[in-house]
Formats: structure tokens, C-alpha cells, sequence
């Protein structure tokens, strides 16, 4: 649905984004994670035809971005970093005035904007100049625009920024809805929104894509070997002395945590899953099994790691060009 192969873009002497290629299929939710600065919003005004790419090619639905504008435009729903909106219109004139623009005919324009704001939370604000309206109902009135008439392809640039806690559950909701009905990319800070809404993950810092994976496929990326988090109702020593021996078990630290618990830290040998096994040996043993479980990075900790694995890489390859300067 969505295919970006080699975008570079370039403000005067200032590289925004370079070589910059990922695919999205039909229906998937994509989230785009990236620091300050690291291309997010180029690379998505790129795809909504806001201006064209310096070099590369990006298209949408098969219609190329750049000599098909108008038509790739067509099928996105933009909610644009900083949304622009008419402060002079009311809620409901100003989704009435996009849906026109959109094309949608007169006879669905009043059942597509109920829909809308039902959907988005902003019913009640229907006869309200926008102008008059907070920062997050504006946000709302503008996730608004950018549904409606379901678009196939949804890019969405910090979505929820200026929401409360119970609006951004209300907005995750929303996005988890048009799963399989829209294809969507998500630009945001807040990694829990990814995990909790996102199938995939771009990762891009300083123009460059570090990673496109699942969550998962990241972890296991990150982490070689699976690691084991196990609490039980035993002596530290014995744990130690009975689960280090097991075939699959690389490694094992444990510590007592008072109480008559202990604690321990198994990882295993590379692609083995050795959590029955630990269950047969605890039942076994006769201890009392308080939790097990995989231990598995966060998105934060994925994402910290490979940025900063990117900045050591790109600090490296710059030592030898200013040697030779």
C-alpha cells in the first residue's frame, strides 16, 4: 500500500532525510519512532504529496507521490504535526467544508460527519468556533478531518499530543478500530502507544532507518539468547545447585529475597524455550512457584539501544575521514 524506496530529501545544504526505504502493507498499523529532529515529518509530508522528495521515489496505493499527486492524495487522511485549522468555523462547518473538499457526496456528508465526531469525541462540540476550543479538542476536531471518508491510507503525525490520559486511551481505541480498514502510519513519542496499537515499527535517527521490525522481532534481535525471570518459595543455594546443571541453561544468577524467596535470572542457550522444563523441575522439587516468565525489553530500551548504537556507528565511520583531513 504504502512503498518508499531510497527518499532522500534536502533543505539547501541541510540532508532532512537520506536514502530512507520501507514498505507498508494494506491494512497495517506502522508506528514511526524517531528523536527530535530525525526525519519523522519529512519523510510523511513526502508521502502525503506535501512537497517532493529531493531523489528517491515514494508511492501510495500504486499512484507515485510525486508525478501522481493529486491522485495518491486522494485516498490519505493527513493529520498534520501541527494541525492547521479555521478558527472562524465551527466544529461542524469546518468537517462540512473538508468533506466537500474530499469529494463525498452531499447526500453522506451529514451521516460521514456524525460519524466523525461520534468517533473522535467532539459531538458535543459541534456548534463551537474552533477558536474558542482547548488544545485537545482541536486535536480531536483534527484527527476528525483526517478520517473522514475513510480514507485508505491514514498518516498521522503526533496524534495524540495535548490529550489527557483517558483522550489518548480514547485515541488508541480509535486507531485499533481501523486496523484492517485503513492502512496506518503513527508518529509518536510515547513508545506505550506503539506497543499498545502498532504491528510494526520504523525506527528512523539523524534521516537514516535504523530498524523496521514487530516489537518482537526487535527483542529477539536485541536479545541473542532468551532469558527466564523465576520466583519461588525456596533456599537461594538450592535453586543455584539443582537449575544450573539443565540442559538449556547457559547461565543462572539468583538471590534471595527474603521472606523464604528467591529469585533467579536464567538465561538460556540460543533458540531454546526451557520454561516447561523449569516447570517440571520446581514441581518436582516441591517448591512453590511464585511467577515465571520470559524477560523481554521494552520498546524504550530497544529504541534507546538502537539509537544510540547508530550514533556510536556513524561517530566511528567519521574518525578515519577526519584523521585523513
Amino acid at each position: 500500500m504504502i512503498e518508499a524506496d531510497r527518499l532522500t530529501k534536502r533543505f539547501g545544504a541541510f540532508t532532512a532525510i537520506s536514502d530512507v526505504s520501507f514498505r507498508v502493507e494494506p491494512g497495517e498499523v506502522v508506528g514511526f519512532l524517531g528523536p527530535n529532529g530525525a526525519g519523522k515529518s519529512t519523510t510523511m509530508r513526502i508521502l502525503c504529496g506535501v512537497f517532493p522528495p529531493t531523489s528517491g521515489h515514494a508511492s501510495v496505493a500504486g499512484f507515485d507521490v510525486a508525478t501522481q499527486s493529486l491522485q495518491a492524495r486522494q485516498i490519505v487522511g493527513y493529520f498534520p504535526e501541527r494541525v492547521a485549522l479555521y478558527l472562524d468555523m465551527t466544529v461542524r462547518e469546518y468537517l462540512r467544508y473538508v468533506a466537500q473538499m474530499k469529494g463525498i457526496a452531499s447526500r453522506s456528508q451529514a451521516s460521514e460527519i456524525e460519524r466523525v465526531m461520534t468517533s473522535c469525541g467532539v459531538s458535543h462540540m459541534a456548534h463551537r468556533l474552533i477558536g474558542t476550543l482547548s488544545k485537545g479538542y482541536r486535536q480531536r476536531t483534527g484527527i476528525a478531518q483526517a478520517i473522514i471518508g475513510r480514507p485508505k491510507v491514514l498518516i498521522l503525525d503526533e496524534p495524540t499530543s495535548g490529550l489527557d490520559p483517558e483522550q489518548v486511551a480514547e485515541m488508541r481505541h480509535l486507531i485499533r478500530g481501523l486496523k484492517g480498514e485503513s492502512t496506518v502510519i503513527l508518529s509518536t513519542h510515547i513508545l506505550s502507544e506503539v506497543e499498545a496499537t502498532c504491528d510494526r515499527v520504523i525506527i528512523i535517527n539523524k534521516g537514516r532507518i535504523v530498524a523496521v521490525d514487530t516489537p518482537a522481532g526487535l527483542n529477539h534481535r536485541l536479545r541473542a539468547a532468551s532469558q527466564i525471570h523465576l520466583e519461588v518459595v525456596a533456599a537461594a543455594a538450592d535453586i543455584q545447585q539443582r537449575l544450573a546443571g539443565l540442559a538449556g541453561v547457559a547461565r543462572i544468577e539468583v538471590g534471595d529475597s527474603g521472606h523464604g524467596t528467591a529469585i533467579a535470572q536464567i538465561t538460556a542457550t540460543p533458540d531454546t524455550d526451557i520454561r516447561a522444563v523449569l516447570a517440571r523441575e520446581v514441581a518436582a522439587a516441591g517448591w512453590g512457584l511464585l511467577e515465571l516468565r520470559p524477560v523481554t525489553l521494552s520498546l524504550e530500551d530497544i529504541f534507546i539501544s538502537l539509537v544510540h548504537a547508530e550514533a556510536g556507528a556513524q561517530n566511528h565511520n567519521e574518525i578515519p575521514s577526519r584523521l585523513s583531513a
